[in-house]
């Protein structure tokens, strides 16, 4: 109590200055002192945040942690989902692998923040709690000494006084010796405590290098958490892209066609089939497809519905306006044209060609440069097209309407601007490209068309009844092969077309009543022959001249090589040389082709006439 109060007095003598205040530490110890309490604050104030930081409670072991942890309650609930939905559904496989790469997510946020609370967290609270406390409360404890030597020194010194003594002698007295003893033995506590001070101060100077590392760790703990957790992620990611991939119900609307095909492994696209396929049913006799606005609830359920690839037959075959807005909403809505943009100037350069000849010459020749996936979609949809002009005077759609109202859904320019002004400028040109697709389908397209590629509909078989090629390239030739035969590809002279007319009309026959026959040069042997006119071939009674166009001479053909086939859907070999407009006399030879009635009756009469 003695020893408090003297420490109270000679401080109120120093800080009023009556007494002098002795210094232990240096300059540079001093600097520390500050610095350790910058120190402690910072480790303070970063202890708490980082603590905060984590998603575990801290204390807990791994298995409690995991349990508290939103990632690990996030993972059973993706697992609950999944189990809910099952594996047939892809949302069911996508829940389950989500949740087993949330779950090892968890997993490693688990270690890593045990990594954390070990070597960052718990450090910074000894540093900040313990460590530096300790050297401020050493550092208290000298002060207080301090004061006892600069207490001891001044009762000394005022015994010394009292005694009449010169400060430079020794005092005499029992109680002079023991104030003298006892600031000794004050100075002497001083001076430990201050060395001890001292050195725990250069200690923590010393050791900042570790102290700033507790940081380092911090920023390699968390890379290496998060290297591992990409290194995861990755290795699901290619899991879940395989089961999307995988997955065949996906969108069409809107999405590339090579896309869509290659998802869906198809050649025709899905929504352009079943449309078509569809319209083949119930539509063909339809008055304005195409141009009759459908309902558009109707056309919006429809367009789910091939989203889906589900779509009810039965349900659609009231509605053929809604099929056709379908089909024209499908190939609007491509992110390019079927007949591509690259294309586009080739194609309008073609269609301002002023001669028709080379005007089709050149719209063959932008067909051939489409890519393998767009031709056959654009051959597809332009045979179908051409099969519902047929019924133009049923349906009102001929092809320069048909052309009009989905020319612009098969071609436009890839610009900017205001679409609907551009569009108005270059409808008459794209109507010039679409139209003689259409009147010329099966010159531009060779070969014979099943519309239903899938077998999911009951729809015919396109026939190709005016074959007007030579040299027609197989239907299966790819399309290099097919660009072999472009000389022979060359469209012919157009008053051909009206040749077959004029014989027709000749011989008494309406436009309708073209020959739906083939005529090839082949060599026949009279077992053939024989073989032949039992399944109803018929030979030629007399060896028949006629000039096949682009060649310089007549053939004179011998009955055994001239036959008449009445079998629209016959095949014949590429490798027979096909005439494009039989001449008069083969013409008048051939005749139309016979119905199944008119052939009993012919047979009737030929036999009463035996």
């Amino acid at each position: 109590m003695k020893k408090q109060f003297n420490r109270m007095r000679q401080l109120a003598n120093q800080t009023v200055g009556r007494a002098e205040k002795t210094e232990v530490l240096s300059e540079d110890l001093l600097q520390v002192e500050k610095r350790l309490e910058l120190v402690k604050q910072v480790s303070h104030s970063t202890h708490k945040k980082l603590t905060a930081c984590l998603q575990g409670q801290q204390g807990l072991d791994a298995d409690k942690r995991s349990k508290k942890l939103p990632l690990t309650t996030l993972a059973q609930c993706l697992m609950e989902g999944s189990a809910v939905l099952g594996d047939d559904s892809l949302l069911g496989r996508m829940l389950r692998l989500c949740g087993e790469a949330e779950e090892q997510l968890a997993q490693e946020l688990i270690h890593f923040e045990l990594q954390v609370e070990r070597d960052v967290i718990e450090p910074l609270f000894l540093l900040a709690e313990v460590e530096i406390p300790n050297i401020q409360k050493q550092r208290k404890h000298l002060a207080k000494l301090v004061l006892d030597m600069d207490s001891s020194r001044t009762r000394w010194q005022q015994s010394v006084k009292s005694s009449g003594l010169a400060s430079n002698l020794q005092p005499s007295g029992a109680k002079a010796d023991a104030l003298r003893e006892e600031m000794e033995e004050a100075a002497n506590r001083v001076e430990i405590c201050r060395d001890q001070l001292s050195a725990d101060m250069y200690n923590f100077v010393a050791k900042e290098v570790d102290y700033a590392n507790y940081f380092q760790t911090l920023i390699e703990v968390q890379a290496e958490y998060h290297r591992k957790s990409l290194a995861l992620l990755q290795n699901f990611l290619p899991q879940i892209k395989a089961q999307q991939e995988a997955w065949m119900e996906k969108p069409s609307f809107g999405k590339p066609l090579e896309e869509h095909l290659a998802v869906s492994g198809r050649e025709i696209a899905f929504p352009v089939e079943a449309c078509v396929t569809m319209l083949l049913e119930c539509g063909m006799q339809e008055e304005g497809l195409f141009r009759v606005a459908p309902s558009a609830s109707k056309l919006k359920k429809l367009k789910a519905a091939l989203d889906c690839c589900v779509v009810d037959v039965q349900e659609y075959s009231a509605d053929p306006h809604a099929i056709a807005g379908a089909l024209k909403s499908y190939l609007r809505e491509l992110p390019e044209p079927l007949m591509t943009f690259e294309l586009y100037e080739e194609w309008i350069q073609a269609s301002n060609i002023p001669e028709q000849e080379k005007r089709l010459q050149a719209l063959w020749n932008a067909c051939e440069k489409l890519p393998k996936a767009n031709y056959n979609n654009i051959r597809y949809v332009i045979k179908f097209l051409a099969k519902l002009t047929e019924y133009q005077d049923l349906n009102k759609m001929t092809p320069s309407n048909v052309a009009i109202v989905l020319g612009p859904n098969l071609l436009w320019p890839q610009a900017e601007g205001n679409m609907t002004e551009m569009m108005t400028t270059l409808s008459l040109q794209i109507v010039g490209i679409i139209e003689p697709l259409i009147q010329h389908a099966d010159w531009f397209f060779p070969g014979d068309i099943e519309f239903n590629v899938t077998g999911n509909y009951g729809s015919p078989l396109h026939v190709n009844h005016n074959a007007n090629y030579s040299s027609v390239p197989s239907p299966d030739m790819e399309q290099g092969e097919r660009r072999q035969h472009e000389p022979a590809r060359r469209p012919l002279s157009v008053a051909t077309d009206n040749m077959m007319l004029e014989f027709c009309k000749k011989d008494g026959k309406s436009e309708g009543s073209l020959p739906g026959c083939h005529w090839a040069l082949v060599e026949f042997g009279p077992e053939v022959l024989q073989e032949g006119a039992e399944k109803g071939l018929r030979e030629p009674s007399t060896p028949e001249t006629f000039v096949c166009p682009g060649s310089e001479s007549d053939f004179t053909l011998p009955s055994s090589c001239l036959l008449r086939f009445e079998v629209p859907s016959l095949h014949v070999s590429p490798d027979a040389a096909l005439c494009r407009d039989p001449p008069e006399a083969a013409q008048r030879l051939s005749g139309p082709s016979l119905t199944p009635r008119q052939e009993e009756e012919e047979e009737e009469s030929e036999s009463t006439a035996l």
